[in-house]
């Protein structure tokens, strides 16, 4: 079975064990998430390091991490509707896990990680590549931006004013599926804004880009 995907598995349990999330099996898709989480990482900072020979550290980090993202992984996966696809436990059924950003990001790890073993590490990079040639393509016609922690303290940098804090709200769900809720503050001005995300990093980060909405330009 081809699909969306754009690989025709040799091996078809490979596939479905990287679609098995480990609410609905034992023989689920962690390992092969971390084994697709090395081989995007490599195959996406070789493809900035050929495609922007003029770029320097600083911005070929900045990109490869907004190419990486959860956010962009779970966008890719819902282009090739991995959703549709994903093996399941009842409680993840019941409340859309086929939705979350976390399960799709991670399913689409398992699938690279999956087709390499199947087809080995050139037919894994072309077939990575083609998802990735759109995102590649905008970054090229509109670069890329420091994200919102690094832009927040900049900005508060720039004007001799206190760095922000970061406060753990809450953690909540299943061990293997955790939402965690942060704060930032800001002591001048005095401002606080909240974010959440599948990991403290996501959630400090959308709380911190809700202060940058709330400060002058």
């Amino acid at each position: 079975m081809t699909d969306r995907i754009g690989h025709r598995f040799a091996d078809p349990a490979l596939r479905q064990r990287a679609l098995t999330h480990r609410s609905a099996s034992g023989r689920n898709n962690e390992r092969l998430e971390f084994l697709g989480d090395g081989l995007v990482n490599l195959i996406v900072a070789e493809a900035l390091y050929q495609r922007f020979p003029q770029a320097d550290e600083g911005w070929l980090t900045r990109a490869r991490a907004q190419l990486v993202r959860e956010e962009s992984l779970a966008a890719i996966a819902r282009e090739l509707e991995l959703g549709d696809q994903l093996e399941l436990g009842p409680g993840e059924l019941k409340s859309g896990g086929f939705r979350r950003d976390s399960i799709l990001a991670d399913a689409l790890e398992a699938i690279v990680g999956a087709i390499h073993l199947d087809a080995g590490f050139d037919t894994c990079r072309r077939i990575a590549l083609q998802w990735f040639e759109p995102r590649f393509s905008t970054l090229a016609e509109n670069g890329t931006e420091k994200d919102a922690k690094t832009r927040l303290q900049e900005w508060l940098q720039a004007r001799g004013l206190p760095l922000p804090e970061y406060v753990l709200l809450e953690a909540r769900g299943d061990e293997h599926d955790r939402m965690f809720d942060v704060a930032c503050r800001l002591a001048q001005p005095p401002l606080q804004a909240t974010g959440d995300g599948s990991s403290r990093r996501q959630a400090e980060q959308r709380a911190a880009r809700s202060i940058l909405e709330q400060l002058p330009a």
